[in-house]
């Protein structure tokens, strides 16, 4: 089963949900699988520790200009549709960041002045954390686009009985590439204003991909009668309440897995792994 953790906001405790689900399944004796796909700032490593064994970069391919053969004839801006490439008057420009990777600049180049060259836009990374088979990806800085990564990050993702893809927080195109292709999304959420605002817009954009989904709603302090209300009303299933507790934090703030330090968390896990079953056999 293909798990995404994904929420409307960030800091609502998806990583801390993925790690601790995927170290106490991996620990049952499944094969299981931990993608960290929020690559503007991965943090999963921080709780698995795992040992890398291989860093790769991820690029795509840009247009380069070569002065001696360039007439300065206009085919390629005219082509492009993200104006990643300018002429203007005796020189034509190239600005990296636009560019789709489309060749078309290259394609309708009348002198063959044009080719292509790697741009690197940032690493991924594969490894264990005991257990646990790891892959991380890390956008460089500046970078505008973090699918691209992401990407590579999904097609690294080694054969297993379970992976849990960590997304990014929001709606926006990097979260839809990470749950792209899941069996299932668990919306992550607290029981405030912004959490329940943002919980409905993550919703919104499950329904759109058509992808089967559960909530988890954190930091429960018997107080999140709104989520619960909003839930029921909407036919969303509820698959755990993480209670307050200041141990989590505690071992959240020293990178300790919670499973490891909070009595009772990993039954709280392997209680979740239950209903993911449950739901992923009726979806």
């Amino acid at each position: 089963m293909k798990v995404a953790v994904a929420s409307g906001k960030g800091g609502t405790g998806k990583t801390t949900l993925a790690t601790n689900l995927a170290a106490v399944i991996a620990r049952s004796g499944a094969t299981t699988a931990y993608l960290d796909c929020d690559v503007e700032e991965p943090n999963g490593h921080l709780f698995l520790k795992p040992e890398i064994v291989c860093e790769r970069v991820v690029g795509k391919q840009v247009p380069r200009v070569d002065p001696a053969k360039c007439g300065h004839c206009g085919a390629c801006a005219g082509i492009c549709q993200f104006s990643a490439i300018v002429c203007l008057g005796n020189q034509t420009l190239v600005y990296d960041e636009l560019c789709h990777s489309c060749g078309g600049c290259a394609l309708v180049c009348p002198v063959g002045a044009i080719t292509e060259q790697v741009h690197p836009m940032g690493v991924v990374n594969t490894g264990a954390a005991g257990a646990v088979q790891f892959v991380s990806g890390t956008l460089n800085v500046g970078e505008p686009a973090s699918p691209p990564v992401i990407r590579a990050v999904k097609q690294a993702a080694p054969p297993a009985e379970w992976t849990f893809v960590d997304a990014p927080p929001g709606t926006s195109c990097p979260v839809i590439e990470s749950v792209r292709g899941s069996d299932y999304v668990l919306l992550v959420t607290e029981p405030t204003p912004f959490g329940l605002n943002d919980l409905k817009l993550a919703v919104e954009m499950t329904r759109a991909l058509r992808l089967p989904f559960g909530v988890v709603v954190n930091r429960a302090d018997g107080l999140d009668n709104e989520v619960r209300d909003y839930c029921q009303s909407n036919g969303i299933s509820v698959l755990a309440r993480i209670p307050e507790n200041r141990c989590l934090a505690e071992a959240y703030s020293r990178g300790v897995l919670a499973c490891d330090a909070v009595d009772g968390f990993a039954d709280l896990m392997e209680s979740l792994q239950a209903r993911l079953e449950k739901e992923g056999r009726l979806a």
